[in-house]
């Protein structure tokens, strides 16, 4: 089993290494980082526009008038339908930074290349427009791509010396302002003579490509269960060897998760049945319940049925932390990195609750989540409840149940050896383990 974990870690350590310091993953999560905030503050205003609770509507409509909801609804608007925006300028600024070039500068060009590249509506008195969906989930994929795409062509001109030099007694803030007009100027040409392409085929432009041709087979790729339990393999895997899985396969699937949750938020907001299963909320509440490994049951287990101190004690720490999903107590205390026998639940327990808990949801036992963003520090049940309503918290307790139950087994392994460990000392625990081996 040694041999096989360090051949295991030999292979996928390097991998992992590389895909944490790529910097195009890097400024795709800084970038999603970025807006998380306004994105949960949006989502609160959404949720308190759509309270499940009986007269609701028509208390507020008392208090407030008909159009009681727009309070509520313009924040959300101006957060995740606007979201695409700032994943743009989030995105652009970091992998400038990483370009050590102006960040500011090409925040603004990645934004200024992004609107040439999305297409304009009139209205009947001929006004002219962006469709908001173009701003939101819809245009994400175009969005990240034009930020990369945009920065890669502004630091290129600015590292190759193609930029507009004063002498030092101009003021700093004037020279930096202009050494970014040639890198402007040939970014908007080059972007307008995308647009101009895209608009002499069938697509018409390029946001209508992108959708067709690379997020929506995505979003359905990342919306099924077999690529979700595939990423949840590949994430727990990674945390085996004290990796943090989470970030780097999250780097990946949270854009394609983060579109199909805006997807939900925008029918739940329209009173429209709900589209996907697979969104953020999903995915933070029930197969990562606890932390990555869904080990809030494992906490539970080693408070309640240790039958070593050790364990008990750590159970009793690590129970705070793990009600908010954090879990570095247990999985760096029992430890479970480089563990073969805890490893096998880690990895299996969050991909079998990803298969159930898609079940439950499929079978309309459980309500699917309605897109409202939640701090992933949100303990399950309050989440899934806000998320999800009574049944998506009452599926929490019995999931995290069936939690505990898988992990039991091996968790008993290592309670007892160190049990005996505490109670016999370490000739005990070899006298056991010759016992054993004649047996055997």
């Amino acid at each position: 089993m040694d041999n096989i974990m360090n051949r295991v870690e030999s292979l996928m350590t390097p991998i992992a290494m590389k895909l944490d310091q790529n910097k195009y993953l890097s400024a795709i999560k800084d970038g999603f980082f970025g807006v998380t905030s306004i994105l949960i503050v949006g989502s609160v205003f959404l949720l308190f526009a759509n309270l499940p609770i009986p007269g609701y509507p028509e208390f507020m409509a008392g208090l407030f008038g008909e159009n009681w909801a727009e309070f509520f609804n313009i924040p959300y608007t101006m957060t995740m339908n606007l979201m695409n925006i700032y994943v743009i300028i989030g995105m652009a600024r970091s992998l400038a930074r990483q370009y050590k070039v102006d960040d500011l500068g090409a925040s603004i060009i990645a934004l200024v290349s992004f609107f040439i590249l999305t297409p304009q509506v009139l209205d009947v008195n001929e006004a002219a427009a962006i469709p908001m969906g173009s701003l939101g989930a819809s245009g994400l994929f175009l969005g990240m791509i034009t930020a990369i795409l945009s920065t890669e062509i502004y630091r290129y001109v600015i590292q190759r010396g193609w930029v507009i030099k004063f002498p030092d007694t101009v003021p700093s803030n004037v020279a930096l302002a202009f050494s970014a007009l040639i890198p402007a100027l040939i970014n908007i040409l080059l972007f307008n003579l995308i647009r101009m392409g895209f608009a002499m085929t069938q697509y018409g432009h390029a946001n209508e490509f992108i959708f067709n041709i690379l997020q929506a087979p995505l979003q359905a790729l990342g919306g099924s269960v077999g690529a979700n339990v595939l990423a949840m393999f590949a994430q727990q895997v990674l945390w085996s060897f004290g990796i943090h899985g989470a970030n780097i396969v999250g780097a990946i699937m949270n854009p394609i998760r983060l579109a199909l949750t805006a997807e939900n938020a925008n029918a739940f907001q329209a009173g429209q049945e709900l589209p996907h299963i697979m969104t953020v909320q999903f995915n933070a509440f029930l197969p990562t319940m606890g932390g990555s490994g869904a080990t809030l049951g494992l906490t539970l287990l080693m408070l309640t049925a240790a039958k070593s101190k050790q364990f008990k004690t750590l159970g009793g720490l690590a129970l705070g932390p793990g009600i908010f999903n954090i879990n570095e107590p247990i999985i760096f205390g029992i430890p479970i990195v480089l563990n073969p026998i805890m490893l096998i639940p880690f990895i299996l327990v969050p991909m079998i609750s990803i298969v159930l808990s898609y079940f439950v949801m499929v079978t309309g036992l459980v309500p699917l989540t309605n897109g409202v963003n939640l701090p992933w520090t949100t303990p399950a049940p309050i989440g899934m409840f806000l998320v999800s309503g009574w049944r998506g918290a009452a599926w929490t307790i019995i999931l995290m149940l069936l939690q505990a139950g898988m992990y039991y087994p091996f968790f008993r392994i290592v309670d007892n050896r160190a049990y005996i460990l505490e109670t016999e000392g370490q000739e005990g625990l070899d006298e056991r383990a010759e016992t054993m081996e004649k047996t055997v």
